[in-house]
């Protein structure tokens, strides 16, 4: 919003300054009456004091159910907006009405005027007495302190102490009940959980015996057993591990003497190079046998084979040699018997450590379903044993009637009324009617459809402002006096503004000035013809001989406005009678002259139409340097229309906050139509006073003003 628009509302304020003080005057009247007839309401207050934790009297460790990590701060700001909410509840109030018997009290109940008994009873049954006392509580907690104030408003001061009072014990008493309802509903569940506990510990503890029957795990534990297991194992592989070697060294033996063997073919005494063979008694049997040989070879050399001797010495070397290779054949027959021997250990030994091992895989598979069934167990028996530490802990806490809530001050009758506020509604009564006035104003604007300044001709018509003429006040109410008024009072501001329009005119067209010119306004009593005898003045106070013609036929005027006869005119020369010269009336402002209407026709627009009219007008011209036709008003008739074509241009009067911005339109398009050459728009009676001009005319006024005064006393203008 520009500021020129701004200033526009401030003066429009204020011009209706008169509107925005009557409304605010009205309202404010409306509202003090208003709260004059209200009743008056009182107001008790009673403050408690709301800790987080009731007092706490048993030994901590009994928790209570109510939790105790109530620290911070977010909690504790929702918790104390919790109970702001509870005092107000309707479970508080219901306590409250249900002890005093407020639902049966008719002066609670505002139905203390009511004299029908009959129908006090009807209206007491439809009234919701919770309701309206929720309606009366107020709390308002004290800042940055643990104490609230519960407050409650009546029609009776010592009523609302008292329904104050009430309400806080009445929330002292739910807050309680509510701790204990939420006691008896944990313990209803715990002692539920309870016995679902006791039996799920019980089946679990079955279930662990069972399986420890079923395992023999009842004499050993299952480390015990697991300890067992794992010693067998490592007695085992060790065990095996000897084996293995001494097996290894018996297969290198008996491999040893299998190539012994292979390597002495048809050698029976072979079996000497193999180990072992250097005990006593096969070494015996060996020298037995050296010996036997020697003996036989010695007696070879003396006696023959055949000799007895002979005979019985190689017997007995068989016998020798017989009993030698024995024993070295047993040598052999015992490495191998010792490497089967030992293959068969490791056998046996292998299918032991296998069971062994198998057995520690079932161990530890049934150490998996006993850790599960034990896990169980314990879990359960630790659930159990928490449940009923906590269920007796609830049971405890709940004997107690202790709670957090204590009253600080109880309320005490206030005789002084807190509504109604009759200052405080007066006020706003007041800034409302301000407002409103301020809004009637606005309206009015918005309504306003009247052209009032240069910016509604130029922007709302779209016409050039050729100037304004100002309200004029003579000292005489004589409409001749007012229409001369310019001559008289050349020094005035109406004069200089007439001048300043004439100005405007001459600067229209400057190659080509106007000869004819058509004066015309929307509607009557606009002052056209005051304006174009003002116009008139000013064009012949410089110098030209200046015609003006009474065009309106129908309410002539310019006659009586120079007191000139009406005899002759107009309507007379278009028919011939009379001329032009006399005709023409001279008038007491020099080079301004007069043609009136003559006798009023019952045909003017078809006279206008006429040729002679034309001739008229052209005579005229040659005898004249300036002709203004007075014409009629656009909308009332078809004249001015008519005229427009014949002239050179037209102009157009409004009067300044009259002439209706649509009617000035309805005339514009019916110029429009014929094509009329517009010139612009003066702006008639305007009233340089009003707030809407006074900043920007107001120095016309002024300058003027003073120059007339200066003029009076005989001092030479500027």
């Amino acid at each position: 919003m520009t500021p020129l628009n701004v200033m526009r509302y401030v003066r429009a304020f204020w011009r209706r300054k008169w509107v925005v003080l009557g409304v605010a005057v009205l309202m404010t009247g409306l509202a003090a009456l208003q709260a004059m007839r209200q009743p008056k309401v009182y107001a008790a207050s009673t403050s408690l004091i709301i800790d987080v934790t009731a007092p706490r009297v048993l030994d901590s460790d009994v928790k209570e159910l109510m939790g105790d990590e109530r620290s911070n701060y977010w909690f504790n700001k929702e918790y104390y907006a919790t109970q702001n909410q509870v005092i107000t509840s309707r479970a508080v109030a219901t306590r409250v009405v249900e002890k005093l018997g407020l639902q049966h009290d008719a002066g609670f109940l505002g139905l203390s005027q009511l004299k029908d008994e009959k129908a006090r009873q009807q209206a007491m049954q439809g009234m919701d007495a919770v309701g309206l006392l929720q309606s009366r509580i107020s709390v308002v907690p004290v800042r940055d302190s643990r104490v609230v104030s519960v407050g409650v408003e009546d029609l009776d001061p010592e009523r609302a102490a008292l329904l104050s009072n009430e309400v806080a014990q009445a929330y002292m008493a739910e807050n309680l009940a509510l701790r204990l309802r939420t006691t008896e509903s944990a313990t209803e569940w715990l002692e539920e959980r309870k016995a679902e506990l006791e039996k799920a510990s019980q089946s679990s503890e079955l279930a662990l015996y069972d399986f420890k029957k079923n395992t023999d795990m009842l004499s050993l534990s299952p480390e015990s057993q697991k300890n067992s297991v794992t010693d067998r194992i490592n007695s085992y592989e060790s065990t095996l591990t000897q084996v293995r070697t001494k097996i290894a060294g018996l297969q290198a033996r008996v491999e040893a003497i299998r190539q012994l063997q292979k390597s002495s073919p048809g050698d029976d005494t072979w079996a000497e190079a193999v180990p072992g063979t250097n005990d006593t008694g096969i070494q015996e049997l060996k020298h037995r046998f050296i010996e036997q040989r020697a003996l036989c070879v010695e007696l070879s050399e003396r006696y023959l084979p055949e000799h007895p001797k002979m005979i019985e010495c190689s017997s007995k070397l068989a016998v020798v040699r017989e009993d030698f290779v024995r024993s070295l054949t047993n040598v052999v027959r015992k490495a191998e018997t010792e490497l089967a021997q030992a293959v068969g250990e490791e056998k046996n030994l292998s299918r032991l450590l296998a069971a062994a091992r198998d057995e520690a895989f079932q161990l530890g598979k049934r150490q998996i379903e006993f850790d599960n069934l034990n896990r169980e167990a314990e879990n359960n028996r630790r659930l159990y044993e928490s449940v009923l530490r906590r269920l007796k802990d609830i049971e405890l806490s709940g004997l107690l009637r202790t709670t957090n809530v204590r009253v600080l001050d109880a309320a005490r009758p206030s005789f002084a009324p807190i509504k109604p506020d009759v200052r405080r509604t007066v006020v706003m009564g007041l800034l409302f009617g301000l407002l409103l006035g301020c809004g009637v104003v606005l309206l009015l604007e918005f309504l306003e459809n009247t052209v009032a300044s240069q910016a509604d001709v130029e922007e709302r018509l779209g016409l050039a402002f050729l100037g304004f003429v100002p309200r004029v006040d003579t000292k005489s109410d004589s409409p001749r006096e007012r229409d001369l008024f310019v001559h008289r009072q050349p020094k005035s501001s109406a004069a200089e503004c007439c001048r300043a329009i004439r100005t405007n005119l001459l600067f229209m067209s400057p190659d080509k000035p106007f000869k004819t010119l058509v004066v015309t306004s929307s509607g009557p009593q606009e002052g056209k013809s005051t304006t174009c005898i003002f116009l008139g003045v000013a064009m012949a106070q410089s110098g030209n001989r200046v015609l003006l013609l009474d065009t309106d036929m129908r309410r002539p005027r310019l006659h009586k406005a120079f007191g000139v006869p009406n005899d002759v005119g107009i309507s007379s020369l278009v028919v011939g009678e009379g001329s032009l010269d006399t005709a023409v009336k001279s008038t007491e402002v020099p080079n301004l002259f007069v043609l009136p209407c003559g006798p009023v026709p019952p045909n003017p627009a078809e006279l206008l139409h006429t040729q002679a009219f034309a001739d008229l007008l052209k005579a005229a011209g040659g005898k004249f340097d300036r002709i203004i036709l007075d014409s009629p008003p656009l909308n009332a008739v078809s004249d001015s229309a008519v005229l427009a074509t014949q002239a050179d241009g037209v102009v157009m009067v409004l009067r300044a906050g009259k002439t209706n911005r649509e009617a000035a339109r309805r005339a514009l398009r019916s110029l429009a139509d014929v094509q009329a050459q517009m010139y612009g728009a003066i702006l008639n009676d305007l009233d340089v006073m009003d707030a809407r001009y006074r900043d920007t005319y107001l120095n016309y006024r002024g300058y003027y003003g003073h120059a007339a005064e200066e003029t009076k006393d005989g001092v030479a203008s500027s």
